[in-house]
């Protein structure tokens, strides 16, 4: 069986794992889920515990989830290197790398901003704090990636790998939430800008919408929720 991706809309950091399975070219399959309602269900939890997305049926059929996990999961079927390098290159390792960091401080950075918008009810002197320490760490975050980027046109070099699918899915929330000025980070707006005109991206992003782009092929059409969940809800 094809892998099965499930991605969260709306705003999901999973959109960069579509964008991802796009560049691999490999055939996969994709499950939709609302990031405010069906990850909260009695049996997504059986799924995935945390209730949380992404999550990757694996082509045996086994549940994993975290971003990391997913990614290091595709390098490994990655044969051309379409995504990733050569095994304990140092190549390999600076991605690692990259993918680490954004996948904690740098994604971790927009919490305050989520408990925000999340916490209608809240005292809205506390939500202003809440925002006030997202801004900070967003920026600061932002300052060492805008350190960390060389001259390439990519994160590594003159293609995209799973370094940027992980920037991809995260980067455009500073937008949404107003976070930073773009032209304090020359380096990491022009990676973000050239990253959203790349074909598998815009494909990622329109069907995150809920729309039905062509794509490379590689996808072989979604999984309804309810077929993914009557398993463990049996």
């Amino acid at each position: 069986m094809e892998p099965i991706l499930v991605y969260g809309h709306p705003l999901g950091s999973s959109m960069g794992l579509v964008a991802a399975l796009e560049w691999l070219g490999q055939p996969y399959r994709a499950t939709r889920v609302d990031l405010f309602t069906d990850i909260h269900t009695d049996a997504y939890r059986r799924l995935n515990g945390r209730g949380e997305a992404p999550l990757l049926i694996t082509d045996k059929g086994e549940p994993l989830s975290e971003t990391i996990a997913i990614g290091l999961w595709l390098e490994a079927r990655d044969r051309e290197r379409r995504i990733s390098f050569a095994p304990g290159s140092r190549e390999a390792d600076l991605m690692h790398q990259y993918m680490a960091f954004l996948n904690t401080g740098f994604t971790q950075a927009f919490a305050g901003y989520w408990v925000a918008l999340e916490s209608e009810d809240a005292d809205p002197r506390d939500r202003d704090a809440w925002r006030r320490l997202g801004r900070r760490l967003v920026n600061d975050r932002h300052a060492k990636l805008e350190a960390m980027i060389g001259d390439t046109p990519y994160l590594l070099g003159d293609k995209p790998t799973l370094a940027d699918a992980v920037f991809v899915g995260v980067a455009r929330w500073a937008d949404f939430h107003q976070a930073i000025d773009p032209a304090a980070y020359p380096k990491v707006t022009a990676l973000k800008a050239r990253l959203h005109e790349d074909p598998a991206v815009r494909f990622a992003v329109a069907l995150e919408d809920g729309e039905g782009p062509p794509g490379s092929g590689a996808l072989k059409g979604h999984v309804p929720l309810y077929e993914l969940l009557a398993p463990v809800s049996a």
